[in-house]
């Protein structure tokens, strides 16, 4: 993403649903990739694959957000905007 994309989310009002976990970015290398996620809390946690968040287990991190397992489902959390 632009530095411009990443500025109009960031500010953009509604853009994290606050009742459940949001993507706010990701980064390293792609052999290693991280994501900082924001809990439902307000929390702001980094993650990797195998972290446990509260709404299952981080099972891959890619450019456009974070995929987990929850109850034998799988499901993408992407980055706003993304």
């Amino acid at each position: 993403m632009s530095n411009a994309t990443v500025k109009s989310v960031a500010t953009q009002k509604g853009a994290l649903n606050k009742s459940s976990v949001s993507v706010l970015g990701v980064f390293g290398p792609k052999s290693d990739m991280r994501a900082l996620v924001r809990m439902s809390s307000g929390r702001v946690k980094e993650v990797k694959p195998g972290s446990r968040v509260s709404s299952g287990t981080v099972v891959a991190i890619d450019d456009e957000g974070v995929m987990l397992r929850q109850s034998g489902q799988t499901k993408r959390i992407a980055i706003p905007g993304s």
